[in-house]
């Protein structure tokens, strides 16, 4: 089965490239309120499923035995940019545990922004894995390990006790056994595991209505959905679509990207969630469709809270060097469908 194209991008009058893909959105019942394309594809979601894999972290008492906040609690299920108040939020969860930097596994890379990365080089600093988008997830991981009396070493292996609960956690909430011919390795190097869009919607839905969630876990999935609304900035940082849609939109919406064109969302006031895949992994085309599907199902007008932020995602030119606008990334009739 062929996907639609769901974004076209244009230069001048023509269309010059184009992405396919398939979007679900599901209530808690899991029933499903909107499909295109192929939604029973399975593909990794990476960090889209980072509320999922924070579960535990609030569950086993790690983020209140250690007194953390919205703030910490954000990080935990973060893409930052690290930007400076991400990598001293991270550095101070990791010294309330008794641990630094080198525990961390996840590999190091620069930070998402050019200015970052400018105050690294003045410094005459190398990147570190504090700096890697993933280290606030992996905080969490070995916040957990210390308050569980885990051996925080090997804590990215499947094996270990922590990965476990965090396996167990991403299997339970989408109804996806996450077994071994479905696992690969993601690119902070823990294991993630293949789901389809419609059961990753599912999952979502059921975070932010508790639906089939134990009295614990649909604490714990609240408290994650309200410390992002109310931290969007440590989910992402400056500039990026998840702290911009959540900056505009506030408690009404969770949204976090994945890579490779994954994108979930989820609105409590209506029970869903959604999930959407790119065929191509274009992010520019992932965030064009999440925003449109949140202004449909919001139904924002003019007169709404976040409507032009919202609008200006969903439409974002297409700009010479020199700042001249010269098209657009449009997201096309394949989604006139999707009400609230």
């Amino acid at each position: 089965m062929e996907n639609p194209v769901l974004v076209e991008v244009t230069r001048g009058s023509i269309v010059e490239s184009f992405h396919r893909g398939s979007v679900a959105i599901v209530d808690g019942d899991g029933r499903l309120v909107f499909g295109v394309g192929d939604i029973e594809r399975p593909s990794f979601p990476r960090s889209a499923v980072k509320p999922f894999q924070a579960l535990p972290f609030v569950e086993s008492g790690a983020a209140d035995r250690f007194g953390f906040g919205d703030a910490e609690l954000a990080l935990s299920m973060a893409s930052h940019n690290a930007e400076a108040r991400h990598v001293e939020t991270a550095r101070a969860m990791l010294a309330a545990a008794g641990l630094d930097e080198t525990c961390l596994a996840c590999g190091p890379h620069w930070p998402g922004r050019h200015d970052d990365q400018g105050e690294l080089h003045r410094r005459g600093e190398k990147p570190g894995r504090i700096h890697n988008n993933c280290s606030g997830k992996h905080t969490g991981f070995l916040c957990t390990c210390v308050v569980i009396g885990a051996d925080p070493r090997g804590y990215e292996k499947a094996e270990h006790p922590v990965m476990r609960e965090v396996i167990a956690a991403g299997a339970s909430m989408t109804g996806t056994p996450h077994a071994t011919d479905i696992c690969g390795i993601d690119g902070c190097s823990i294991p993630t595991f293949a789901v389809a869009p419609r059961a990753l919607a599912h999952g979502f839905a059921r975070f932010v209505t508790g639906v089939g969630l134990t009295a614990t876990r649909a604490r714990a999935a609240e408290r994650l959905r309200l410390a992002a609304a109310a931290e969007p900035f440590m989910i992402a940082g400056t500039g990026r679509f998840c702290t911009r849609a959540m900056t505009a939109l506030g408690d009404r919406v969770l949204v976090k990207t994945g890579a490779e064109g994954v994108f979930i969302g989820a609105i409590k006031e209506l029970g869903l969630g959604i999930a959407l895949k790119i065929d191509d992994g274009a992010t520019r085309a992932s965030e064009a469709v999440m925003a449109r599907i949140l202004m449909d199902l919001l139904k924002l007008t003019p007169d709404d809270r976040g409507y032009a932020e919202m609008k200006a995602l969903v439409s974002p030119p297409v700009k010479t060097w020199a700042g001249d606008t010269v098209g657009e990334i449009r997201v096309t009739a394949a989604l006139d469908g999707v009400t609230g």
